[in-house]
């Protein structure tokens, strides 16, 4: 991934955002930190360009969201993924109860999509 600038408020409000995680997303990355989730690498809360991405795996290009029902056909989610697919990124979203509900589903997924460059997020 290539390095960019990130603004100091950006980092700072990336900082913030991991110290006020929801439920699903503290439990999600329970999985995903340390690479305990098939020894894959994950961060958090990661600015990238004008946005913060709940989770990224560089290695994959790949960025997951964890969105409340707030997000449902949002508008503005459909522009934030079309510029992080212009920006080379593949963004997987699912809703928090995914995540409070069926981990071993999610974390399947997310191996799934993180060994096959080619598959592409269905929402």
């Amino acid at each position: 991934m290539p390095h960019q600038p990130v603004l100091p408020a950006k980092r700072a409000f990336a900082r913030a955002m991991r110290h006020e995680a929801t439920e699903a997303e503290d439990r999600l990355w329970q999985e995903l930190r340390g690479r305990r989730l098939d020894g894959i690498k994950f961060r958090r809360q990661v600015p990238i360009g004008r946005f913060v991405a709940d989770f990224l795996c560089p290695e994959a290009m790949l960025i997951v969201e964890i969105n409340g029902s707030q997000h449902a056909d949002s508008p503005g989610d459909i522009r934030r993924t079309s510029e992080l697919n212009r920006l080379g990124f593949r963004v997987l979203r699912f809703w928090n109860d995914d995540v409070l509900n069926d981990m071993t589903g999610v974390c399947d997924t997310i191996i799934a999509y993180v060994r096959d460059a080619s598959l592409q997020p269905w929402r």
